[in-house]
């Protein structure tokens, strides 16, 4: 490999690479660490990292303490990274998903329902170790980079391996960024992982280009110089970093163009030729006793969504997103107005309705509740919402499916604003202190969403472990949903209580798999009528019909606390 500030002085470089060098690119491809930010190590980051699984376990039921998580966490990054450089040398290697990672790489030593709990809070795990272990700086030249790009118009798409997109997103917004990027693909949410070619090909397509258009910039030889190859990317150019002297095994593959830092970057571009317009290819339930259980409860399972909080519907969080929405199709090349993206939202909400009437109809068998699938992420905005906009092109297809993750949060906030129901914080606090665990079971597009707003409720703290559809990929009424909860927490089933607000999911669910006690709440998503008109010998009639959460804290008190002798 070569240092050059220009591609005239590349000796042994093809002419057609010389050419791309030279020609305007369609799209400019950047990695994310190593090219637009360099990362160290913070200092004690992997102590603090245990400091927090040791809390997040603990409000499960789980003692154990950071200096027995520390080594448990070392094995796991180590396990880890040799996994990350033997998929480099694959053709075409997938990605982990967040569960795998936390429940077969960091948990694998614990014990199953220490394993369930990483698993439930995986991908906020990968955030905070992604925020906890390191520190970013913007390199040299990038902002000018940017700009540059920006003025000429170039569109910008990062491309990055990554095991929390999230993480580097937030990142990206925090150093004021993000808005340059008309697209971010990241390995953990698209699926697949450099030198698969496919991260590539995703980026371009998404801006309305191909592979052999775009100019791709990494730091490495085994995953960004072999998947620019791979891709038949116009031209691959590397910023050294870290990794970029020290590859796992050995690369026959060279780039185009070695550089110190992307500042190189610049003047190439100012220099380059425009390309040419090809470069574009377009009984009566209320009135059942609340009797104190013979036994203590073993776990509290918990709705979200009409039972920990209620939501309202608001036209402003709506026209929001859709303005947010318009904006990110238009700065990739699919000019959207706000209004076009309102009636899209409003169509993809009924289609997505209709996919899960269907998912639980298929779901339905004669001996009880079996596999339930839930919608994830890009199967709603390519296959749902895809179809809605296909008037722009293929490439709107391919922008949707890299962005899919990030439109997800967002969408989750569009349909109401939420609110916590009066008696909920109470209700937690009894749990706590009785030392009972407390579980959130919910089917919800977004479980991350859902996470915040406990966050932001200051309720986060007062639950122990997550399950939540999109991330487990079933649904409620499949039974997997409160099964894995409970053995997230280690409970036994029968002394359970598990409180939801729809008999046909919840109650099914609970039922399904020996959970001692199902409450009902009013005030959610059922109307009165219907849970009134449920008969004795309906099996969705809950054990219990309550008015409200406060109700239920009286039930759980009842049950662990020991009734006073008879004098």
């Amino acid at each position: 490999m070569t240092i050059a500030a220009s591609p005239d002085t590349l000796p042994g470089t093809s002419p057609e690479a010389l050419a791309a060098l030279r020609t305007r690119p369609a799209a400019l491809l950047l990695d994310f660490g190593g090219v637009v930010l360099t990362t160290s190590k913070r200092p004690g980051g992997l102590e603090t990292m245990a400091e927090h699984v040791a809390a997040m376990l603990d409000r499960a039921g789980h003692r154990r303490s950071a200096a027995e998580l520390l080594p448990v966490l070392q094995g796991g990054r180590k396990a880890l990274e040799d996994w990350k450089n033997a998929s480099s040398r694959r053709l075409e290697p997938t990605e982990l998903d967040h569960r795998t990672i936390w429940r077969e790489f960091y948990g694998s030593p614990l014990p199953r329902a220490e394993r369930e709990v990483l698993a439930g809070s995986a991908g906020q795990l990968q955030e905070t170790m992604t925020r906890t272990l390191t520190d970013h700086a913007v390199r040299p030249g990038v902002r000018e980079l940017l700009a540059t790009a920006r003025r000429l118009g170039v569109l910008v798409a990062i491309v990055s391996n990554a095991h929390s997109g999230r993480a580097h997103r937030a990142i990206l917004a925090e150093q004021g960024l993000d808005a340059a990027f008309a697209v971010q693909v990241y390995s953990d949410e698209v699926g697949i992982r450099k030198p698969h070619p496919g991260m590539i090909e995703l980026a371009a397509r998404a801006l309305r280009t191909t592979p052999e258009h775009c100019w791709y910039v990494g730091d490495t030889l085994d995953r960004d110089v072999v998947a620019g190859r791979r891709a038949g990317a116009g031209a691959v150019v590397l910023t050294r970093d870290h990794h970029t002297d020290r590859p796992p095994f050995p690369v026959s593959e060279e780039p185009d163009l070695v550089l110190q830092d992307p500042q190189g970057l610049v003047d190439l571009l100012v220099e380059s030729r425009p390309s040419t317009p090809s470069a574009r290819p377009s009984a009566s339930p209320a009135s059942a006793p609340l009797v104190p259980a013979p036994v203590p409860v073993s776990a509290l399972l918990l709705d979200h969504g009409g039972v920990i909080a209620v939501s309202r519907p608001d036209d402003g969080v709506r026209r929001t997103f859709a303005v947010r929405l318009a904006a990110g199709l238009s700065s990739a090349g699919y000019p959207t107005g706000t209004e076009e993206a309102l009636e899209v939202l409003d169509r993809a909400r009924v289609a997505h309705r209709s996919w899960k009437d269907h998912a639980e109809e298929q779901g339905s068998v004669p001996d009880g509740v079996g596999f339930v699938p839930e919608v994830d992420a890009p199967t709603f905005w390519v296959e749902l919402v895809g179809p809605l906009l296909d008037h722009h092109g293929p490439g709107v297809r391919h922008w949707l499916r890299a962005e899919a993750h990030a439109l997800m949060v967002g969408y989750a906030s569009t349909k109401s604003v939420p609110t916590v129901r009066p008696g909920v914080p109470d209700l937690l606090l009894a749990a706590r202190d009785a030392g009972v665990p407390v579980a959130v079971v919910s089917n919800t597009v977004c479980g991350r969403a859902v996470r915040s707003e406990l966050i932001e409720a200051g309720l986060d703290e007062l639950v122990g472990a997550h399950v939540y559809s999109d991330e487990l990929g079933r649904r409620k009424p499949d039974p997997v949903t409160v099964r894995t909860a409970l053995a997230a927490l280690d409970a036994d089933a029968s002394r359970a209580v598990f409180v939801g607000d729809k008999p046909h999911r919840d109650v099914a669910a609970a039922r399904s798999v020996g959970v001692g006690t199902v409450v009902l709440v009013r005030g959610g998503s059922t109307a009165d009528e219907v849970l009134d008109a449920l008969e004795a010998d309906d099996p969705l009639r809950p054990d219990h019909l309550v008015p409200d959460m406060s109700a239920v804290t009286v039930l759980l008190r009842s049950r662990v606390t020991r009734p006073p002798a008879a004098l």
